[in-house]
């Protein structure tokens, strides 16, 4: 099959092609305003609409709405297109949910890669005192874009699980709006492209968190990692569109608020933060980017501007993102428990609202992230309170699970080990995040590297083990086939410990008061064998990654078939064949009771209609035990 079969690859050349096109216009017209032809930052605004454009017509992703427009009849989005289900399915815009829930899954793992790169390069460099491999310029980039990458990689593949599940969880055949979630997809790779050709553009001083005045004059670079971030974030907003609606109109019948699976809850608690907060990050970098392009002050002192402005408006949202990035993967927690406790989990519904409540109260505590600069005086014990609060509903999840566990008849597979040293490392990073949100040691703990251990301690035990756990659980669901057990828990001990190797040390450096974000330190300080700790336990987590990426496909290509439902799960799409139909369900499934209810002897969640087909799907209840 020829090369230029592929959406993606047709996309990427004619993004390239409608770059240069851009680029070019915007030469000629300045030269024929009187204007130098050549001027960088303005030949690459336009060209990266014109490529954006041209990239998404040539992909197919507007193929089906210009159909429409023009009266034709377009494909039912219910349905593959044309050229079937194989491999190349992936590389091509599909409406499906499942297509789309693995094409968001392996994107987030190849960004992974790329901000784990970064990582090594900067565990490389801060090993010794005195410059290794990086320039300080380029430190600073590998810096910025690993946490932006990974930012994306969560945002991506917090996606996946999602855009799969969801309707199989729910009794839908599909997302609400088919063809509007292809598009979200596929605004994610020239998103995530440009972010990283910053680094050989020039590269940006800022950090991911991009802070004016530095980002208002650093290279070219910046302005693509100002736009690629634009992007992403955009995909955001269009999936929480899709998954409120989708949760809302198109559950099961008898399927009422209280008898979702937590995951679902989690799902509509990230999804009203990604709508109604994204919009702020976006424009915080449209108005840099303007004051690159116009000169515009918005920022700047000297016109007027205020650089304190930016981070309130990128911290209202930032902050609700962590949110974003961890209710996820506490709902994916609160889903396997139960599992592989075989008990009912405990206090289900202050679980389900516990949720609602993180993602209403993340909106309120922003400002402890400005406790060092310049936060006006009244808002200071305000948003003190207001951080503490928000470990109350944290808190509830962490008695639920704990009560869950006790006295149940625990197995420890895989996706069980994740789930443990997910809520192991969690309580780690919350503890370490107060003294953070308390004015007196926030002072003295702000950008240290002390802020840096208790970020990783979040995002590991929050979203990484959890999806690690998720694409355990659900990979025979996806493939059919069973992974290897043996590697999967080489892969959880090398993860595990490569954590706290990574982060204790990291914890101890930040007391003594070594800042982030610094390519040097001087050797007298005594910080050297906690930089080489953190960077073996940098490694054992790369390792540890490679084995899961080995295990994955190899297990997809010549794993043993998996049981119908190895897990004895009652939650839905167990109850179909792996991997589950095109449409799901035959007609939609009866919810009949709890969803939890494990060792309930007599107890049914859902009821199933026959699919009259070979038996994939048979009718019958889901079983309390």
């Amino acid at each position: 099959m020829r090369i230029l079969s592929l959406g993606l690859v047709r996309g990427l050349l004619a993004g390239l092609a409608g770059f240069a096109a851009g680029a070019g216009v915007t030469a000629l017209a300045r030269a024929v305003s009187g204007l130098p032809a050549w001027s960088a930052a303005p030949a690459a605004a336009v060209g990266t609409l014109t490529g954006l454009v041209a990239y998404l017509l040539a992909a197919g992703v507007f193929t089906d709405w210009i159909a429409w427009a023009r009266g034709a009849e377009a494909s039912d989005p219910r349905h593959g297109p044309a050229h079937g289900p194989g491999w190349t399915r992936y590389f091509n815009p599909d409406p499906s949910h499942k297509v789309i829930g693995i094409q968001y899954t392996v994107a987030s793992l190849v960004l992974f890669v790329i901000a784990g790169i970064m990582a090594l390069l900067m565990r490389l460099e801060l090993t010794r005192p005195g410059l290794q491999v990086l320039s300080p310029q380029t430190y600073n980039t590998a810096v910025g874009l690993h946490g932006i990458v990974m930012i994306a990689a969560i945002l991506v593949g917090i996606a996946g699980p999602i855009n799969y599940l969801v309707p199989l969880m729910i009794g839908a055949r599909d997302m609400a709006f088919p063809r509007l979630n292809a598009l979200s997809f596929w605004l994610v790779p020239p998103g995530a492209l440009l972010v990283v050709t910053s680094l050989f553009t020039g590269g940006f001083n800022t950090g991911w968190t991009g802070y004016p005045p530095l980002g208002a004059r650093d290279p070219l670079g910046a302005q693509f990692f100002y736009s690629g971030v634009f992007l992403v974030g955009l995909s955001s907003i269009l999936g929480a569109i899709n998954f409120l609606t989708t949760i809302f109109r198109m559950r099961a019948p008898g399927m009422t608020l209280f008898r979702l699976p937590i995951f679902v809850w989690a799902t509509l608690a990230t999804a009203l933060i990604s709508l109604t907060a994204t919009q702020f990050i976006a424009m915080a970098f449209l108005m840099v980017v303007l004051e690159r392009l116009l000169g515009m002050g918005f920022f700047d002192p000297a016109k007027g501007g205020n650089p304190i402005l930016f981070q309130h408006v990128f911290w209202f949202y930032s902050h609700p993102a962590v949110y974003v990035f961890v209710l996820p993967g506490l709902g994916i927690i609160s889903e396997l428990l139960p599992v592989f406790a075989r008990k009912p989990l405990f206090g289900y519904k202050w679980v389900a609202l516990s949720s609602v409540a993180i993602a209403v109260m993340g909106f309120f505590v922003w400002g402890h992230h400005m406790f060092t600069a310049g936060l006006e005086r009244p808002l200071i014990v305000p948003f003190m309170i207001t951080t503490l609060l928000v470990a109350v509903p944290t808190g509830v999840k962490f008695f639920s699970w704990l009560a869950t566990l006790w006295e149940g008849r625990l197995s420890f597979e895989t996706p069980m080990l994740f789930v443990l040293g997910a809520i192991v490392i969690f309580l780690v990073g919350g503890l370490t995040g107060m003294p953070n949100g308390i004015v007196p040691t926030d002072l003295a703990l702000q950008d240290t590297w002390w802020v840096v251990a208790h970020l990783h301690h979040t995002m590991y035990g929050g979203f990484v083990f959890p999806f690690l756990a998720a694409v355990y659980f659900w990979f025979p669901k996806v493939t059919g086939r069973m992974y290897s057990e043996r590697l999967g828990k080489w892969h959880f001990w090398l993860m595990l410990v490569g954590v706290f190797l990574t982060t204790l040390p990291q914890f101890r450096i930040g007391l003594l008061g070594m800042r982030r974000r610094v390519a040097d330190y001087d050797a007298a300080l005594g910080f050297e064998p906690a930089q080489l700790g953190t960077t073996v336990g940098g490694l054992l987590v790369g390792l540890g990654t490679i084995l899961f990426l080995i295990n994955l496909v190899r297990s997809a290509r010549r794993g043993p078939l998996a049981a119908p439902n190895p897990w004895r799960s009652r939650s839905p799409e167990w109850q179909l064949c792996s991997p589950p139909p095109e449409e799901n369900y035959a007609a939609p499934p009866v919810v009949v009771g709890g969803p939890y209810d494990y060792g309930v002897a007599g107890s049914a969640y859902v009821r199933l209609a026959e699919r009259p087909a070979t038996g994939a799907l048979t009718t019958g209840a889901t079983g309390g035990r």
